[in-house]
């Protein structure tokens, strides 16, 4: 499986088009389903981060104002990426952060998304919950720190990315999950499911 660079910010608000600014980013590269390296920093922005969020992250207004500016983090974490597909949970939130903080520090953001929220309500829609903590548990994948930080919150998604594509290999015979089979399988109609991975475990 080729090289995947999998996402999580936390920022001050739901969207970069209300105002919204990120505050930190982490990436967790992955190569055939193992972790092959790992990008976190915070970011400032020049905003104010508001006093829920600082509750909910833990992040502070203090520890913003000492981290580099946003628009640096950005070039670091574009460069560490480099043209690598991209996964995140809930993943347009994500991505509209990437392409907004991106398009501030004046580079191109063409990378594709695939989104473990849409890849496990088509494989496990079992689960009582999609949220990545509900996830972690369904799956009893092992917790990587305080939610809501980025890089805890990048490396549980990560782990949730290996747990579905060993899935697709041993319990759907897909040869070779790649980033192009998580997308058509994410905009898979349910019923359509089936004669897809069939497809796929033909093809490889």
């Amino acid at each position: 499986m080729s090289r995947i660079a999998v996402i999580d910010f936390e920022t001050t608000g739901l969207s970069p088009g209300t105002g919204g600014r990120a505050t930190e980013v982490a990436i967790v590269l992955m190569e055939d389903g193992q972790v092959v390296d790992r990008f976190a920093s915070l970011m400032n922005a020049g905003v104010h981060v508001p006093a829920f969020i600082e509750s909910l992250t833990g992040i502070t207004n203090a520890m913003v104002a000492s981290a580099p500016p946003a628009h640096v983090v950005m070039a670091d974490a574009a460069r560490f990426v480099d043209g690598a597909p991209m996964v995140a949970h809930n993943a347009s939130f994500d991505k509209k952060f990437w392409q907004a903080e991106l398009a501030l520090a004046d580079i191109a953001a063409p990378h594709p998304y695939a989104c473990t929220v849409l890849l496990s309500r088509r494989l496990y829609p079992e689960c009582y919950s999609f949220k990545l903590g509900s996830l972690a548990a369904f799956h009893h994948l092992p917790s990587a720190g305080r939610a809501h930080r980025a890089l805890a919150d990048a490396e549980v998604a990560a782990a949730l990315l290996a747990r579905i594509q060993r899935d697709l290999e041993r319990r759907w015979g897909v040869m070779d999950p790649h980033h192009g089979v998580l997308m058509a399988i994410q905009a898979c109609a349910r019923q359509g499911l089936t004669a897809l991975m069939q497809r796929h475990a033909v093809q490889g």
